[in-house]
């Protein structure tokens, strides 16, 4: 039998870092501090020089203009994140194994801390989903990082008073995990996205098998 490939990000040699938790295939990471760089930095020079070869062979100045906006757009989208204590983005493309379309399945995987108040784990993890209305297909779950909640929640597309926004009015599926923190004082919600709604059950076993690997030890230090 062959054992499936793993590997071993930086990250897990990181000593400021508070959470480790490993990402399934079809996933790829939207590097939040290099697309949110400020001016003048490093990282901005990063971003410049990556977009570089994309914005010459643009066919011509409407596709480079495009392009630019599009890349605006989605610093805008990160910046929102970013602000409500989003650490962590990613955008997942998947065969629909199960229905069998053509066109692959999108969906958006974040990482969300929050403040609480101060409680044990098990109630902070069962108020996150009680407190706000909306949450459905709730679980708790014990697992080797501790309590959790497992619940969905499906968001309809706002009417703007009846104008039409010029985007899909689709309806959006979230699937969130609540792990409290073992301070007790905060939580992390990983939160898996998609307007494929039909495809529920598929987005919920994939965002439990990723929290099945949650640790807020690192875990190369409590190997050894």
């Amino acid at each position: 039998m062959r054992s499936a490939a793993v590997t071993v990000h930086e990250s897990v040699h990181d000593p400021y870092a508070e959470l480790w938790f490993a990402e399934p295939a079809g996933f790829m990471d939207l590097p939040m501090n290099a697309l949110l760089a400020e001016w003048d930095t490093p990282e901005a020079e990063v971003l410049h020089a990556a977009a570089a070869p994309l914005l010459a062979s643009a066919p011509h100045d409407m596709a480079r203009q495009q392009f630019i906006a599009l890349l605006a757009s989605g610093q805008r989208m990160l910046g929102a994140l970013r602000e409500v204590g989003t650490v962590h983005c990613s955008v997942g493309l998947h065969r629909d194994d199960v229905g069998g379309g053509v066109l692959p399945l999108f969906s958006m995987f974040t990482i969300t801390w929050r403040d609480t108040a101060t409680a044990p784990r098990a109630a902070t993890a069962a108020r996150a989903v009680t407190a706000s209305a909306g949450h459905r297909h709730i679980e708790y779950l014990e697992l080797p990082c501790g309590p959790l909640t497992i619940s969905e929640v499906l968001r309809r597309p706002a009417t703007d008073g009846g104008l039409d926004s010029g985007l899909p009015q689709l309806p959006l599926l979230q699937v969130h995990a609540h792990l409290p923190h073992p301070d007790c004082k905060r939580l992390v919600v990983l939160t898996i996205s998609s307007t494929a709604v039909a495809r529920r059950e598929e987005y919920r076993a994939l965002l439990r098998g990723i929290v099945e690997t949650v640790r807020f030890e690192a875990p190369m230090r409590v190997a050894s």
